[in-house]
């Protein structure tokens, strides 16, 4: 089963499922965000999936955490039935910054759309539930970490689609993470829902930063989602 939950110091949220689980959502979303000449205008917030997508695909190939996690199966179930199998499955995890997962809930919603006009797809595209089973733990994990009201307002933005990401400067994401990293657990409970309102409303720190991003693509030429800061993300995360 697919699950998603606070890490300890709140710098991001394990996403965590067996093989299939996690194959199912990165088929999922690769379905959904297309190729790479389909969808020009949100070939940033493409990207950031696919580093999702990729960090996801590292954790059910085994490279970052595995647990066992009991099954359920009883000796005496097996004893009836006449066969003997573990009582164990094999789970694998990663850990995703909260900046990046909070985008992705937004970005999500774009693709969806996009992808019902262009694929002819209803709710009921199996790509489509499977994507918003990830919004919905992304939406269930931030509820424990923001207030009744603040939780309600931005979710109900989301859900109106008041929020997207087209030509969105995804440069933003990077600054805040590595400013959300920086801090320490105190101060992201503080900043949390300052960061949520400020991906999911694009308000006016976004906008001025997205101006500032803009001035220099337009000095280059460079479309805004080939635009490179220089940021280094540090070797360990304190998760």
């Amino acid at each position: 089963m697919l699950a998603l939950k606070n890490t300890e110091n709140l710098t991001g949220a394990l996403i965590s499922g067996d093989y299939w689980d996690l194959d199912e959502l990165c088929t999922a979303l690769h379905r959904l965000t297309g190729n790479e000449s389909r969808y020009l205008d949100w070939q940033g917030a493409r990207m950031r999936l696919l580093r999702t997508m990729h960090d996801l695909r590292q954790a059910y190939q085994g490279s970052k955490n595995v647990e066992s996690v009991g099954n359920g199966l009883k000796r005496d179930t097996m004893k009836n039935h006449d066969f003997i199998a573990s009582q164990n499955n094999i789970y694998f995890s990663t850990e995703i910054l909260w900046p990046e997962l909070i985008f992705a809930l937004v970005a999500i919603n774009d693709f969806i759309n996009l992808h019902k006009k262009y694929e002819q797809a209803t709710d009921l595209d199996i790509h489509i539930v499977n994507a918003r089973k990830l919004q919905a733990l992304i939406a269930e994990a931030l509820k424990k970490n923001m207030s009744e009201e603040t939780y309600t307002f931005a979710m109900q933005y989301v859900i109106t689609s008041n929020a997207f990401v087209e030509e969105y400067a995804i440069q933003y994401i990077d600054l805040l993470n590595i400013s959300y990293i920086d801090m320490s657990k105190e101060q992201r409970t503080q900043a949390f829902e300052s960061i949520v309102h400020n991906i999911i409303v694009q308000t006016k720190d976004y906008h001025n930063f997205k101006s500032k991003i803009l001035s220099e693509t337009n000095k280059t030429k460079s479309t805004i989602h080939d635009f490179r800061m220089n940021i280094e993300y540090p070797e360990s995360i304190e998760w």
